[in-house]
């Protein structure tokens, strides 16, 4: 039995990472009606078979809850770590000299094995080597194509497999491994409606997973190594989506680069008119206690202020002991800072120029006639989303509502601020356009009688990329009596 769910009061979404604590379908249910509007699913844990399960519990909610639900599967990406050690554990003592090498003969305190030989290839001088999320420090003093001398600046215990960064260098790795193919495969089969792409380095790094795809799923490149920010611009032209990875965006970095990174990754997304998602560590005190710090609720709250389309949960809602507190606890910030009056100023710091397009001067123009007429949201009529991602773009200050033929762009959109997607027929006319706009936001309760409302179209209807309409109608007090 369908039971609809009035859509949410706030415009930014909340993401939450499903995982040992959170995978069942009644806990999904539950995330979802605290207020859970899209969901991850890291394929860096588990197996495929675990996750067919999780994704048909997410798609079960369509039927549950009357809404499209949206699934966004995480690529592990290319990790980069050192090999083992001969008593499993080492101590790495400051000023030592550490060899890392091609050897595959176990390590000790002087020397491991390194099994990825593009870094050899890349790597300078006075280059900087990451252990261990960051926790020690290599200096690099001299290399060849067999060893890589270094000398510890940051020392410490170093075990078997652990992580490796190179920040200073662009390693030329392909960006999908064996097992992130096979993954996405999966996740593609399986009807997931985002791919993230990890440790994006360059533009050219999208280009396969994009193949791969084949426009059946929207890409989103995650924001994690100081070499992307070289190249934002180009990075974000190429992908549908960002990611602001701040976990091992802050290893490579020096933590206090990372606030002013966020907000240029931010505003860069935003002016490109790409959705945003704020990651990590957001909410981390969640994982063990029931309630935030007053740090993390202003970390959550700047992100939204910055306009952010979505916040996201990694461990507080996959493996932490209050899954269901800490996505109630993202409704709760975003619904209290909306309700800021100054909300509305500050999320258009960013100055969103339309492009010399009739969608997006549509787009733009439908912003301002809502504040003029005082009307109660903005409609429009889309096939592919590109009129929602416009529409968004600029932040009107009233809801959006999507009405779309695909469920799959109905499904896709679940990321994108403000926008509640519905999934509908096309219409075949202007009359039935207007009638098929106000009886869905009745349905929806968005409106009621009296209420204006703004809709956008392209005619020729049923044609993609064609919004040329834009049309204010009041609703009167005989539609709600016909539609009730």
């Amino acid at each position: 039995m369908t039971r609809a769910i009035s859509p949410r009061s706030r415009k930014v979404r909340v993401l939450a990472t499903l995982g040992p604590a959170s995978a069942t379908p009644e806990m999904i249910a539950t995330l979802f009606e605290a207020g859970a509007d899209a969901f991850r699913i890291n394929m860096s844990h588990g197996d495929q078979a675990s996750k067919v399960g999780v994704i048909q519990a997410i798609r079960a909610l369509e039927k549950k809850f009357g809404r499209p639900t949206t699934i966004l599967a995480d690529l592990q990406g290319p990790k980069l770590r050192v090999g083992r050690f001969a008593d499993g554990r080492i101590m790495l003592e400051q000023g030592a000299i550490f060899t890392l090498d091609r050897d595959a003969t176990p390590g000790d305190a002087t020397r491991v094995e390194l099994p990825h030989r593009e870094i050899f290839a890349a790597i300078e001088p006075g280059a900087r080597l990451l252990l261990d999320d960051g926790k020690l420090v290599l200096r690099v003093i001299e290399h060849d194509d067999a060893r890589i001398v270094t000398r510890v600046e940051v020392g410490g215990a170093l075990s078997n497999n652990k992580g490796l960064n190179v920040p200073d260098v662009v390693v030329p790795m392909a960006a999908l491994t064996d097992k992130d193919r096979s993954d996405l495969a999966f996740a593609i089969d399986e009807g997931v409606d985002w791919i993230a792409l990890s440790f994006v380095q360059r533009p050219e790094d999208l280009a396969e997973a994009r193949k791969l795809i084949g426009g059946k799923a929207a890409l989103l490149a995650k924001i994690e190594k100081p070499a992307a920010i070289d190249r934002l611009e180009e990075i974000v032209e190429m992908c549908d989506g960002v990611m602001v990875a701040r976990g091992d965006l802050g290893v490579e970095l020096p933590p206090q680069s990372v606030p002013p990174l966020q907000k240029r990754i931010v505003e860069t997304s935003r002016r490109l008119g790409r959705p945003v998602i704020v990651a990590t560590q957001m909410l981390e005190s969640m994982i063990t206690s029931p309630s935030p710090t007053r740090a993390e609720v202003s970390d959550v709250a700047t992100a939204i202020y910055d306009g952010a389309d979505a916040i996201m949960l990694s461990a507080e809602s996959a493996a932490g002991a209050w899954p269901v507190e800490s996505v109630a606890m993202m409704n709760a910030i975003g619904e209290a800072v909306e309700r800021d009056p100054m909300h509305g100023d500050r999320i258009r710091f960013t100055v969103t120029r339309p492009d010399p397009t009739t969608a997006d001067a549509l787009a733009e123009a439908a912003k301002n006639i809502a504040v003029t007429v005082s009307a109660k949201a903005i409609i429009c009529f889309t096939t592919s989303g590109s009129t929602a991602r416009r529409v968004a773009r600029e932040r009107p200050s009233v809801p959006l509502l999507v009405l779309t033929p695909r469920v799959e762009t109905a499904r896709r959109l679940g990321l994108l601020w403000g926008t509640h997607a519905v999934h509908t027929r096309d219409v075949d006319s202007f009359e039935e356009m207007v009638a098929k706009a106000k009886r869905v936001a009745l349905r929806q309760r968005i409106v009621e009688a009296g209420d204006r409302v703004i809709i956008m179209a392209g005619v020729p209807f049923r044609t993609p990329g064609s919004t040329n309409v834009i049309h204010v109608v009041r609703i009167v007090g005989d539609e709600l009596k016909n539609y009730g």
